[in-house]
């Protein structure tokens, strides 16, 4: 489902569970610019005594508490305990013996037993080689509000909040660049960890990334506000990298996500992002004598950590696929070789179909539905922009992915806004909050979408409003005005924007508020000016900014002369050749 994803990943076409970069159809046909084939699994980067071919990991789930008995008896019947969990009952358990799994289910006090790969355990689990350090690039100064930041109000939001550094958001990934320059000022390592192989990894640099995909993500969440390169949707809060994937082949196996949900709980994360889904199994089913411990362990980790007070936010997969109407899985196992198998709804995509988890679907240019993302009535939650997202990479740099992977932080970075607010909220009042300021999307014409405008299968609630979330959807200095309408800006061409002012009493004030949110390649180029309903000008931008891309700004303008109701307009002039834009919005705040 989220094969899209990339590999694990990262890159669609490639083998692991990410939701995010170029996603490709159910048919496997590539996009029009194809991803990069995914990463070949790396050589093992350590060896260990204790390593041995063959070793397969599984969940032994029991009673929640102590689990002694339970882990004597793992090594009694030829397997050893990697990671134990006795707050929820799941230990981690290692064996090369083929008959293990079945020798441990006639166990007492064992309630599962599940393998969770296909494959061999990496000999790297028991002595973990430490990701790369890259070197950092110089990029100019200048951080332009991207559209998608702009589409859901982030900009209108920060006039509220930019986000309270008291807020953790936990971002479980492929692992986050904390040397960016644009995330390191909002980087907390001391709650970032690797969960690589489902045990946490506390070293220094474990939680770097090892692909791309969560720099990408953690900058679309948090990248700061600070003249550089890009603005993320909460850039003032803290954000900490679980890293969940393994080297390699970016692979998040259960007891990966199982290790970084606990660790979210117990070092208090307000929220998680989590864009991939758990491999093997795209989808896990419960008549699977493994898979069915997978939910349980899963399910386990993500209850522990809400109440711990953690809000789960997950993506909805890149496969163009109804997870309402669930019927075929030809993409798992995943770390081996996949087998086409019937399934039903029974069957899950974890995270994202956990109890309490966010689902979150993309969209592509404004509110339509990206080609890829995934639907569901009753599955998704909410949607977000998914397209095309610029964001971080690792040293220094920037870039564009698409999927849902990329829609999900924007929820994200909604949600950890809304915290950053109101403090005292919890997971549960999140959730709500963000599925009722969600602004409604109608289905389009197109069969498979099923239900209201107000909540169907393409987009859920509709799509996320920041400015909502924060409680500043009436700004209140006075009454506001809002033209979201695109007009064209060409070469050497003028063009207005109008908005209808009734109701306001008298003048307009000395300190009127113009936003204005213009998408233009070179804004040296334009004259932006306010016009009065009697027709007088207000210059407010004249060919200033050089080569810098897009105007958002609000700007203050002393109307007290002027009637407030009437028709104002926005007029750009564009005075030269080569580039072109649109006015993607503007408002007026009497």
């Amino acid at each position: 489902m989220l094969a899209a994803a990339l590999g694990a990943a990262l890159t669609f076409g490639a083998p692991a569970a990410l939701a995010g970069t170029a996603p490709v159809g159910p048919s496997g046909s590539s996009p029009a610019s194809a991803p990069a084939a995914a990463p070949k699994a790396a050589a093992p980067a350590s060896q260990s005594a204790t390593w041995a071919a063959g070793t397969r990991a599984y969940l032994v789930i029991t009673a929640p508490g102590d689990s002694s008995a339970v882990r004597s008896a793992v090594t009694a019947n030829g397997g050893t305990v990697f990671a134990s969990y006795d707050a929820i009952g799941v230990i981690v358990a290692h064996s090369a013996s083929a008959g293990f799994a079945q020798t441990m289910r006639g166990v007492s006090g064992v309630q599962k037993v599940g393998a969770t790969r296909t494959s061999d355990v990496p000999a790297d689990a028991y002595n973990p080689a430490l990701p790369a350090n890259p070197a950092q690039s110089t990029t100019p100064t200048g951080e332009p509000v991207r559209a998608d930041m702009s589409q859901i109000k982030a900009d209108q939001a920060w006039a509220v909040t930019t986000g309270s550094t008291a807020v953790k958001v936990g971002v479980l990934d492929t692992g986050v660049d904390d040397q960016h320059q644009d995330l390191a000022p909002n980087f907390n390592a001391a709650d970032s960890v690797s969960c690589a192989y489902g045990k946490a990894d506390t070293r220094a640099g474990a939680w770097r990334d090892v692909d791309t995909h969560g720099t990408h993500v953690a900058g679309t969440i948090a990248a700061a506000k600070n003249g550089k390169g890009v603005i993320g949707v909460a850039p003032n809060v803290k954000i900490s990298a679980v890293r969940v994937a393994e080297p390699g082949n970016s692979f998040f196996f259960a007891e990966n996500t199982i290790c970084g949900f606990v660790w979210a709980g117990d070092h208090g994360f307000k929220v998680t992002n989590n864009s991939y889904y758990t491999d093997p199994w795209q989808f896990n089913c419960p008549d699977n004598i493994d898979q069915a411990a997978i939910i349980e362990g899963v399910t386990r980790a993500q209850a522990y950590a809400e109440g711990k007070g953690s809000l789960q936010i997950a993506a909805a997969g890149n496969e163009n696929y109804d997870l309402a109407h669930k019927t075929t899985d030809t993409a798992s196992p995943n770390d081996s070789t996949p087998v086409t198998r019937t399934i039903t709804n029974a069957c899950l995509d974890i995270p994202t179909e956990l109890p309490g988890v966010v689902t979150v679907a993309a969209n592509g240019t404004g509110t339509t539905k990206a080609s890829f993302s995934n639907f569901g009535q009753g599955v998704i939650d909410v949607a977000a922009p998914g397209q095309d997202v610029y964001s971080t990479l690792p040293g220094g740099k920037y870039g564009s992915k698409s999927g849902t992977s990329m829609a999900t932080p924007h929820v994200v970075g909604v949600a950890a806004l809304m915290a950053s607010a109101n403090p005292g909220l919890t997971p549960a009042q999140i959730r709500d909050r963000l599925a009722t300021q969600a602004n409604d999307i109608p289905c389009p014409a197109d069969g498979r979408c099923t239900g209201t405008a107000a909540n169907n299968a393409f987009f859920g609630e509709g799509q996320v409003d920041a400015l909502k979330a924060v409680g500043g959807s009436t700004p209140p200095a006075g009454k506001y005005f809002e033209n979201t309408a695109d007009f064209a800006i060409g070469d050497n061409t003028t063009v207005e924007s109008p908005i209808a002012v009734t109701g306001v009493t008298g003048n307009a004030p000395a300190t009127l508020k113009v936003g204005v949110n213009i998408a233009h390649t070179y804004i040296g180029d334009l004259k932006v000016d306010l016009i009065a309903p009697d027709g007088t000008v207000y210059t407010v931008h004249n060919r200033a900014g050089g080569s810098t891309d897009n105007i958002n700004q609000t700007y203050t303008v002393n109307a007290s002369s002027e009637v407030a109701n009437g028709t104002w307009k926005l007029r750009v002039n564009d005075n030269a050749g080569g580039d072109t834009g649109k006015i993607d919005a503007w408002n007026l705040t009497f």
